[in-house]
Protein backbone atom coordinates (compact mmCIF):
# COMPACT_ATOMS: atom_id res chain seq x y z
CA UNK A 1 0.00 0.00 0.00
CA UNK A 2 1.05 3.52 -0.95
CA UNK A 3 2.74 5.93 1.80
CA UNK A 4 0.23 8.51 1.62
CA UNK A 5 -2.68 5.90 1.94
CA UNK A 6 -1.41 4.40 4.99
CA UNK A 7 -1.16 8.07 6.15
CA UNK A 8 -4.29 8.79 5.77
CA UNK A 9 -5.68 5.40 7.44
CA UNK A 10 -3.39 6.59 10.26
CA UNK A 11 -5.62 10.07 10.85
CA UNK A 12 -8.68 8.62 11.04
CA UNK A 13 -7.56 6.04 13.52
CA UNK A 14 -6.55 8.85 15.39
CA UNK A 15 -9.93 10.67 15.22
CA UNK A 16 -11.38 7.03 15.94
CA UNK A 17 -9.03 7.13 19.18
CA UNK A 18 -9.40 10.41 20.42
CA UNK A 19 -13.58 9.97 19.96
CA UNK A 20 -13.57 6.85 21.71
CA UNK A 21 -11.99 7.74 25.06
CA UNK A 22 -13.90 11.15 24.35
CA UNK A 23 -17.32 9.74 24.63
CA UNK A 24 -17.12 7.80 27.80
CA UNK A 25 -14.04 10.33 29.58
CA UNK A 26 -12.42 6.73 30.02
CA UNK A 27 -9.57 4.92 28.00
CA UNK A 28 -6.17 5.80 27.39
CA UNK A 29 -4.99 7.82 24.11
CA UNK A 30 -1.42 9.12 24.64
CA UNK A 31 -0.22 5.22 24.23
CA UNK A 32 -2.69 4.57 21.36
CA UNK A 33 -2.27 7.79 19.63
CA UNK A 34 2.25 6.62 19.42
CA UNK A 35 1.09 3.41 18.72
CA UNK A 36 -1.23 4.33 15.50
CA UNK A 37 1.57 4.46 12.64
CA UNK A 38 3.12 1.27 13.66
CA UNK A 39 -0.01 -1.16 13.76
CA UNK A 40 -1.55 0.52 10.65
CA UNK A 41 1.69 -0.22 8.90
CA UNK A 42 1.51 -3.84 10.66
CA UNK A 43 -2.47 -4.66 9.11
CA UNK A 44 -2.55 -2.54 6.17
CA UNK A 45 1.02 -3.76 4.74
CA UNK A 46 3.01 -6.07 6.53
CA UNK A 47 0.96 -9.13 7.63
CA UNK A 48 -0.26 -12.03 6.12
CA UNK A 49 -4.58 -11.77 8.12
CA UNK A 50 -8.23 -12.50 6.44
CA UNK A 51 -10.42 -10.54 8.57
CA UNK A 52 -13.20 -11.97 6.78
CA UNK A 53 -12.41 -15.59 8.46
CA UNK A 54 -11.42 -15.15 11.62
CA UNK A 55 -10.29 -18.32 13.34
CA UNK A 56 -8.66 -18.25 16.53
CA UNK A 57 -6.33 -21.04 16.18
CA UNK A 58 -4.88 -18.45 12.91
CA UNK A 59 -3.37 -21.40 10.99
CA UNK A 60 -1.70 -19.95 7.98
CA UNK A 61 -2.41 -16.86 8.71
CA UNK A 62 0.21 -14.34 11.12
CA UNK A 63 -1.04 -13.21 14.43
CA UNK A 64 -0.64 -10.12 16.22
CA UNK A 65 -1.03 -9.87 20.01
CA UNK A 66 -1.27 -6.21 21.81
CA UNK A 67 1.10 -6.96 25.29
CA UNK A 68 0.19 -3.38 26.55
CA UNK A 69 -3.89 -3.86 26.05
CA UNK A 70 -4.50 -1.03 27.84
CA UNK A 71 -4.19 1.14 24.35
CA UNK A 72 -6.73 -1.04 23.26
CA UNK A 73 -8.85 2.25 21.51
CA UNK A 74 -5.61 2.10 18.78
CA UNK A 75 -6.37 -1.82 18.08
CA UNK A 76 -10.19 -1.48 18.29
CA UNK A 77 -10.02 1.06 15.42
CA UNK A 78 -7.47 -1.00 13.21
CA UNK A 79 -9.64 -4.22 12.93
CA UNK A 80 -12.33 -1.90 12.55
CA UNK A 81 -11.19 -0.18 9.87
CA UNK A 82 -9.29 -3.53 8.51
CA UNK A 83 -13.00 -5.04 7.99
CA UNK A 84 -12.88 -7.48 11.04
CA UNK A 85 -16.24 -5.45 12.91
CA UNK A 86 -18.45 -2.47 11.42
CA UNK A 87 -16.72 0.75 12.49
CA UNK A 88 -20.27 1.37 14.07
CA UNK A 89 -19.09 -0.84 16.84
CA UNK A 90 -16.82 1.63 17.59
CA UNK A 91 -18.87 3.82 19.47
CA UNK A 92 -20.01 0.99 22.00
CA UNK A 93 -15.91 1.21 23.59
CA UNK A 94 -16.25 0.80 27.13
CA UNK A 95 -20.15 1.03 27.30
CA UNK A 96 -22.02 -1.65 29.64
CA UNK A 97 -22.20 -4.92 27.53
CA UNK A 98 -19.66 -4.04 24.96
CA UNK A 99 -17.40 -5.89 22.89
CA UNK A 100 -14.84 -3.74 23.04
CA UNK A 101 -13.53 -3.55 26.71
CA UNK A 102 -11.43 -1.42 28.17
CA UNK A 103 -8.91 -4.04 27.94
CA UNK A 104 -9.34 -6.43 25.08
CA UNK A 105 -10.89 -9.53 25.96
CA UNK A 106 -12.00 -12.63 24.79
CA UNK A 107 -15.18 -13.85 26.51
CA UNK A 108 -17.37 -12.02 24.11
CA UNK A 109 -15.64 -13.19 21.10
CA UNK A 110 -14.78 -9.95 19.62
CA UNK A 111 -12.85 -10.97 15.97
CA UNK A 112 -9.07 -10.37 15.97
CA UNK A 113 -8.59 -10.79 19.70
CA UNK A 114 -7.00 -14.03 20.83
CA UNK A 115 -6.05 -12.94 24.03
CA UNK A 116 -7.02 -10.81 27.04
CA UNK A 117 -4.29 -8.45 27.84
CA UNK A 118 -3.70 -5.79 29.75
CA UNK A 119 -2.14 -7.85 32.66
CA UNK A 120 1.21 -6.21 31.54
CA UNK A 121 4.61 -9.07 30.75
CA UNK A 122 2.34 -11.64 29.61
CA UNK A 123 2.64 -11.50 25.63
CA UNK A 124 5.69 -12.46 24.60
CA UNK A 125 4.58 -15.89 26.43
CA UNK A 126 1.53 -16.33 25.09
CA UNK A 127 3.01 -15.15 21.50
CA UNK A 128 6.23 -17.74 21.81
CA UNK A 129 3.33 -20.69 22.92
CA UNK A 130 1.95 -19.86 19.69
CA UNK A 131 5.17 -19.58 17.78
CA UNK A 132 6.05 -23.21 18.81
CA UNK A 133 2.54 -24.65 17.91
CA UNK A 134 3.12 -22.60 14.40
CA UNK A 135 6.28 -24.56 14.03
CA UNK A 136 5.01 -27.96 15.06
CA UNK A 137 2.53 -27.45 12.39
CA UNK A 138 4.58 -27.10 10.18
CA UNK A 139 2.74 -23.43 9.41
CA UNK A 140 5.87 -20.78 8.55
CA UNK A 141 3.63 -17.54 9.46
CA UNK A 142 5.23 -15.02 11.89
CA UNK A 143 3.89 -13.70 15.25
CA UNK A 144 3.69 -10.17 15.55
CA UNK A 145 3.89 -8.53 19.31
CA UNK A 146 3.64 -4.68 20.87
CA UNK A 147 4.85 -4.08 24.28
CA UNK A 148 5.13 -0.60 26.25
CA UNK A 149 8.47 0.32 27.55
CA UNK A 150 7.33 0.42 30.95
CA UNK A 151 6.24 -3.04 30.67
CA UNK A 152 9.88 -4.29 29.99
CA UNK A 153 10.10 -3.49 33.91
CA UNK A 154 8.61 -6.76 34.76
CA UNK A 155 10.19 -9.80 35.03
CA UNK A 156 8.19 -12.18 33.10
CA UNK A 157 9.62 -10.36 30.14
CA UNK A 158 12.93 -11.33 30.47
CA UNK A 159 11.99 -15.01 31.14
CA UNK A 160 10.38 -15.21 27.81
CA UNK A 161 13.58 -13.69 26.54
CA UNK A 162 15.66 -16.01 28.16
CA UNK A 163 13.16 -19.09 26.67
CA UNK A 164 12.84 -17.50 23.18
CA UNK A 165 16.62 -17.35 22.61
CA UNK A 166 17.59 -20.51 24.09
CA UNK A 167 15.05 -22.62 22.47
CA UNK A 168 15.62 -20.59 18.94
CA UNK A 169 11.71 -19.60 18.27
CA UNK A 170 12.53 -17.77 15.32
CA UNK A 171 9.35 -17.18 13.96
CA UNK A 172 8.41 -13.93 16.69
CA UNK A 173 8.51 -10.64 15.68
CA UNK A 174 8.40 -8.11 19.14
CA UNK A 175 8.21 -4.57 18.80
CA UNK A 176 8.83 -2.16 21.99
CA UNK A 177 6.99 1.29 22.01
CA UNK A 178 9.97 3.01 23.49
CA UNK A 179 8.01 6.63 24.24
CA UNK A 180 10.16 7.04 27.65
CA UNK A 181 6.53 7.71 29.69
CA UNK A 182 4.59 5.61 31.81
CA UNK A 183 1.15 6.43 33.91
CA UNK A 184 3.62 7.84 36.83
CA UNK A 185 6.07 9.76 34.81
CA UNK A 186 9.43 9.27 32.69
CA UNK A 187 10.26 5.40 32.37
CA UNK A 188 14.06 6.62 33.46
CA UNK A 189 12.66 7.56 36.77
CA UNK A 190 10.33 5.39 37.89
CA UNK A 191 12.47 2.22 37.07
CA UNK A 192 15.20 3.00 34.50
CA UNK A 193 15.63 -0.04 31.69
CA UNK A 194 19.41 1.31 30.91
CA UNK A 195 20.88 0.06 27.42
CA UNK A 196 17.88 -1.63 26.51
CA UNK A 197 19.56 -2.67 23.42
CA UNK A 198 22.40 -4.04 24.93
CA UNK A 199 20.47 -6.07 27.63
CA UNK A 200 17.96 -7.47 24.02
CA UNK A 201 21.33 -8.96 22.17
CA UNK A 202 22.75 -10.34 25.31
CA UNK A 203 19.47 -12.06 25.92
CA UNK A 204 20.47 -13.86 22.69
CA UNK A 205 18.34 -11.31 20.08
CA UNK A 206 18.27 -9.33 16.97
CA UNK A 207 17.44 -6.36 17.71
CA UNK A 208 16.85 -3.13 14.90
CA UNK A 209 15.67 0.37 15.73
CA UNK A 210 13.13 2.55 13.91
CA UNK A 211 11.13 5.39 14.08
CA UNK A 212 7.54 4.70 15.06
CA UNK A 213 5.99 8.16 13.03
CA UNK A 214 7.61 7.65 9.91
CA UNK A 215 5.95 5.50 8.01
CA UNK A 216 8.58 4.39 5.35
CA UNK A 217 10.81 3.88 7.86
CA UNK A 218 8.77 1.15 9.56
CA UNK A 219 7.58 -0.60 6.16
CA UNK A 220 11.43 -0.90 5.74
CA UNK A 221 12.19 -2.11 8.80
CA UNK A 222 9.38 -4.54 9.51
CA UNK A 223 10.27 -6.04 6.31
CA UNK A 224 13.84 -6.51 7.48
CA UNK A 225 12.66 -8.18 10.69
CA UNK A 226 10.76 -10.47 8.55
CA UNK A 227 13.63 -11.14 6.36
CA UNK A 228 15.77 -11.99 9.25
CA UNK A 229 13.38 -14.15 11.02
CA UNK A 230 13.85 -18.32 10.41
CA UNK A 231 17.52 -18.01 11.16
CA UNK A 232 17.53 -19.45 14.51
CA UNK A 233 17.10 -16.14 16.62
CA UNK A 234 13.92 -14.42 17.63
CA UNK A 235 13.65 -10.54 16.71
CA UNK A 236 12.88 -7.41 18.48
CA UNK A 237 12.67 -3.53 17.00
CA UNK A 238 12.65 -1.22 19.31
CA UNK A 239 10.25 1.64 18.22
CA UNK A 240 10.81 5.56 19.37
CA UNK A 241 7.74 7.16 19.45
CA UNK A 242 5.97 10.37 21.16
CA UNK A 243 3.28 9.84 23.23
CA UNK A 244 0.10 11.60 22.36
CA UNK A 245 1.32 11.85 18.54
CA UNK A 246 -0.40 13.64 15.94
CA UNK A 247 -1.98 16.41 18.90
CA UNK A 248 0.13 19.20 19.66
CA UNK A 249 -0.61 19.53 23.61
CA UNK A 250 -0.89 15.66 23.83
CA UNK A 251 2.97 15.18 22.72
CA UNK A 252 5.63 13.98 24.72
CA UNK A 253 3.49 14.14 28.32
CA UNK A 254 3.22 11.12 30.86
CA UNK A 255 -0.29 13.08 31.76
CA UNK A 256 -1.99 11.56 28.88
CA UNK A 257 -1.30 7.89 29.22
CA UNK A 258 -5.25 7.20 30.64
CA UNK A 259 -6.63 10.50 30.58
CA UNK A 260 -9.92 11.60 28.02
CA UNK A 261 -10.03 15.09 26.21
CA UNK A 262 -12.93 16.80 27.37
CA UNK A 263 -15.00 18.40 24.62
CA UNK A 264 -12.95 21.49 23.97
CA UNK A 265 -9.60 19.80 23.99
CA UNK A 266 -11.32 16.64 21.72
CA UNK A 267 -12.55 19.82 19.27
CA UNK A 268 -9.07 20.93 19.44
CA UNK A 269 -7.16 17.80 18.79
CA UNK A 270 -10.04 16.14 16.03
CA UNK A 271 -9.29 19.61 13.93
CA UNK A 272 -5.43 18.72 13.75
CA UNK A 273 -6.00 15.23 12.25
CA UNK A 274 -7.80 15.11 8.98
CA UNK A 275 -11.18 12.75 8.51
CA UNK A 276 -10.29 10.18 5.80
CA UNK A 277 -12.33 7.28 5.40
CA UNK A 278 -15.49 8.87 7.71
CA UNK A 279 -16.15 8.83 11.32
CA UNK A 280 -17.85 6.16 12.67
Amino acid sequence: METLELERIASQVRRDILRMVAAVNSGHPGGSLGCTDFATVLYFEVMKHNPASFSMDGIGEDIFYLSNGHISPMWYSVLARAGYFPTAELGTFRKLGTRLQGHPSTDKKLPGIRMASGSLGQGLSVALGTAASKKLNGDDRIVYTLHGDGELQEGQIWEAAMYAAANKVDNVIATIDYNGRQIDGDVDQVLSLGNLRGKWEAFGWIVLEMDGHRIDEIKATMAEAKALSGNGKPVVIIMKTEMGQGVDFMIGSHKWHGVAPNPEQLANALSQLPETLGDY
